[in-house]
């Protein structure tokens, strides 16, 4: 079979589509939305960022060297750790330690299992694959540790009577908490589970299609698929369960009692 071409965009290709979000600009100033600053805002960010970052892995795939690719890597995390903190309005105590080991550990290990032990890359640090795949994982992670923690401190601090309760009842730290723990959990894995019911028949995820576009057969492509949300799952369950066990355990002192919180993740008895 012959393959065929990739049809290429232009930059007044771009342009063209470029309208679509000029004319959500315009319907939302009609209507009177308010948002067509953040709009204008965030799509002129996506194009900024998209194009930098397209250029600087054309310059990545030319360097045969580990450092380039650690060093992107390393800012995908830092980015996705601010990323969190952003979107967590209530935070726990130590939040960006527990945030940022959580992250580290729980993409770290996921990324490592799937680029060596599945996929086998060689070498380790080829950028084709470990660059878009880490960034996969890190993304979808960084959605399910932003549920995790903000359920986590939200109940925590909404909570605290029931939990003082149960303390006062004889019931250990971990039991006192174990509802909320569950429920903080549960809202973490709730996007993957939504994504990977409503995959194939809904919706084509990205990854799928940018393969077929590229030429690779549809079956090959699935089977990507398949592998890298089964990763992508995995990676969030571990994050999430990271962040809300060292989160869980912030609240209590050493002889099981509850802490006071304050602003700024200050604690005192």
């Amino acid at each position: 079979m012959e393959a065929k071409t990739i049809i290429d965009l232009n930059y007044v290709d771009l342009a063209l589509v470029y309208g679509v979000i000029l004319l959500i600009v315009a319907l939302c100033r009609h209507w009177r939305t308010g948002q067509e600053k953040d709009l204008t805002i965030a799509s002129l960010r996506m194009v900024v960022q998209l194009l930098a970052v397209g250029y600087l892995l054309h310059l990545v795939f030319r360097i045969e060297s580990p450092w380039p690719v650690i060093l992107i890597l390393i800012v995908m995390v830092g980015f996705a750790i601010q990323t969190v903190s952003s979107r967590v309005k209530e935070k726990m105590p130590r939040f960006y330690r527990i945030v940022s080991v959580s992250i580290f550990v729980g993409c770290g290990l996921t990324t490592f299992f799937f680029c060596q032990i599945v996929v086998g890359l060689s070498p380790w640090y080829d950028p084709r694959y470990l660059i878009p795949l880490a960034g996969m994982i890190i993304g979808n992670s960084m959605t399910g540790a932003s549920l995790a923690a903000e359920r986590l401190a939200s109940e925590m601090k909404e909570r605290r009577d029931e939990i003082e309760t149960s303390l006062c009842l004889g019931a250990t730290s971990r039991l006192a908490s174990r509802e909320i723990v569950q429920g903080a959990f549960r809202a973490a894995l709730i996007p993957s589970i939504n994504s990977m019911a409503a995959m194939g028949i809904v919706f084509l995820p990205g990854l799928m299609t940018g393969q077929i576009l590229s030429g690779t057969e549809p079956i090959l492509a699935v089977k990507y698929q398949i592998a890298i949300m089964c990763i992508i799952s995995g990676s969030v369950a571990i994050t999430s369960l990271l962040i809300i066990n060292q989160g869980s355990r912030v609240y209590f002192s050493a002889a099981e009692q509850l802490l006071e919180v304050q602003d700024g993740g200050v604690r005192r008895p």
